[in-house]
């Protein structure tokens, strides 16, 4: 995206930001793409068969950002930080629901011995990743942070630098450090 292009977006999130409802409607052509591109990223590693669709996961995203109140957008790269956020808790709230449904929930009780569980891997792997984050958050919260832009987010590592105002250099390494410690960490829980 061309220089004056990113500066514009940046004015237009912090015209939104303050109130400017015009400035939204200009800035939502502006990202849609890329927010489509992270949704992407996300429903790759959805189970087969989803209900949740990537516009879907777009649009859930979008009517919770358009709901968020005293932000100051700093720069795009913090909006689509704060985008991929939303839409990994979306889909953690998805897998810890279809989890739950699976420990029986609210429904009644059918014997489905004979049925195969699909896709409850996936969701068991999101909510195992989901808490080794967390517990490395608790450890280096800025380990965590760069996992969760870069992994669920998408973002490169020049994004996610500039997201957490750090080095390239910093974020490789933190990168590296952070999924080893990951790793470690959901095969301790496993």
């Amino acid at each position: 995206m061309a220089e004056a292009q990113v500066s514009e977006t940046t004015q237009l999130l912090r015209a939104w930001a303050n109130g400017d409802q015009a400035a939204l409607e200009q800035l939502t052509p502006r990202v849609y793409q890329e927010l489509r591109r992270i949704a992407g990223h996300f429903m790759q590693n959805e189970r087969p068969g989803r209900t949740l669709q990537t516009t879907a996961l777009v649009h859930e995203a979008y009517l919770r950002l358009i709901d968020v109140t005293n932000v100051d957008w700093q720069h795009r790269a913090h909006f689509f930080a704060v985008s991929a956020t939303m839409m990994r808790r979306i889909l953690l709230d998805r897998a810890r629901k279809r989890g739950a449904g699976k420990r029986g929930g609210q429904s009644p009780r059918v014997n489905l011995d004979d049925v195969p569980d699909l896709g409850s891997g996936r969701a068991r792997e999101l909510v195992a990743l989901d808490d080794a984050l967390n517990a490395l958050a608790e450890v280096d919260a800025r380990k965590a942070r760069v996992i969760e832009l870069r992994f669920f987010g998408g973002l490169s590592v020049e994004e996610t630098a500039e997201v957490l105002k750090v080095s390239s250099d910093t974020v490789l390494r933190d990168w590296r450090l952070a999924r080893v410690w990951l790793l470690a960490e959901i095969s301790r829980q496993g």
